[in-house]
């Protein structure tokens, strides 16, 4: 299986390789992923996130990533995007700077919003070194 750690927050086409890959793979990535399903609930959540956000594995999986998780991106820059895709059967890719403010001081960050039509899993992945 290919090793992810050497891919790039910007790699081109990550999104069929985030869905085929096991969660240490997710692990060893060097930024935050969100994996969530078509009804928001999270299902993949990495070590990195983990560490970065405070929120362990356990707390954050199976739960809400728009209402409870992070309801500081259920707007039109983050939530809205992924809802607008869906409503349109396109593919997602697009990459924003913004800012992280719950649970935390504020945080810039680099956001990558990826979905697809054709997959279940829709991913938010967070550059924190910008």
């Amino acid at each position: 299986m290919t090793q992810l750690a050497h891919y790039a927050f910007v790699q081109p086409e990550l999104l069929p390789l985030l869905t085929s890959s096991s969660p240490e793979i997710l692990d060893s990535l060097d930024f935050g992923l969100i994996g969530f399903d078509a009804d928001g609930m999270v299902r993949q959540y990495n070590a990195f996130e983990a560490r970065a956000a405070g929120l362990s594995l356990e707390r954050v999986l199976g739960q809400s990533l728009f209402t409870h998780v992070a309801p500081c991106m259920n707007n039109f820059m983050v939530a809205q995007r992924f809802e607008d895709a869906a409503s349109a059967g396109s593919t997602l890719d697009d990459t924003i700077d913004y800012v992280l403010t719950l649970r935390m001081r504020p945080v810039k960050v680099r956001l990558r919003l990826l979905s697809d039509p054709a997959q279940a899993m829709r991913y938010v992945l967070i550059q924190r070194s910008l």
